[in-house]
């Protein structure tokens, strides 16, 4: 894997340490015109073989160089406002599948996707994949039974924000408990309440306090069973 972590690495190093904000600002303002866009490939190129320090594999040199314009060129000519953010990580996508195939090109490693199809990761997949929107659906259907948009009318938030909170609190539970570490568990559910306690004071409202206890408690269940029986299966 030394050979994919040296390509990844000079990914890393090109595309966010070497890459002011004020040249993607230019970039997407005169698109294939900015020269900008052309000195961020060479830099790409000059860090990649400074990391892989060996000619024999000046071909991945060349391979990412001509794909990473590639790639951004696209990206450039096709982005609009609205997909700005989507076609962020299909950019980043498309340059680690290209790390992925020079790696596999140029190393002795046998190309082979044997290992998902092991017991341990597939069970893994489905428990990470079932803590996020399946449980979302599952909480927001067992809250069809009171009208939420009243309780919630008067609490400004950012939209989908409560739901990718939940997603991310399921799944780093579901992480910690597979790991042993309960006591992270412990230090989450803490950090949540000193946030949660201070708008519950501010609302002064009864029925949101148990809303908010009631769908708190849900998620973190969920997620801790699942956590359990991963570890009772797995």
């Amino acid at each position: 894997m030394i050979l994919f972590l040296k390509l990844f690495l000079a990914h890393i190093i090109g595309d966010f340490f070497l890459q002011p904000a004020k040249w993607v600002k230019e970039k997407e303002k005169k698109k294939l015109k900015s020269g900008k866009l052309y000195i961020h490939v060479l830099l790409h190129i000059i860090v990649t073989a400074l990391i892989l320090w060996d000619t024999s594999l000046w071909r991945i040199v060349i391979i990412i160089g001509a794909s990473h314009l590639i790639i951004d060129a696209l990206k450039l000519l096709i982005q609009k406002k609205k997909t700005k953010r989507l076609l962020f990580f299909i950019d980043q996508l498309c340059h680690i599948i290209v790390l992925t195939i020079c790696y596999y090109i140029f190393s002795d490693e046998p190309f082979n996707l044997n290992f998902i199809n092991t017991e341990d990761v597939l069970l893994l997949v489905t428990c990470l994949l079932f803590l996020t929107i399946p449980v979302s659906i599952i909480m927001k259907t067992i809250f069809l039974k009171w009208n939420l948009s009243e309780l919630t009318k008067n609490n400004e938030s950012l939209e989908d924000a409560g739901k990718y909170i939940g997603i991310l609190e399921r799944v780093l539970v579901f992480i910690f408990i597979v790991l042993g570490h309960w006591e992270a568990v412990g230090f989450l559910i803490t950090a949540k309440s000193v946030f949660r306690f201070g708008d519950l004071r501010e609302s002064k409202d009864r029925q949101l306090t148990e809303y908010i206890l009631i769908g708190t408690l849900i998620s973190f269940g969920i997620a801790i069973i699942t956590g359990i029986l991963y570890n009772l299966i797995a």
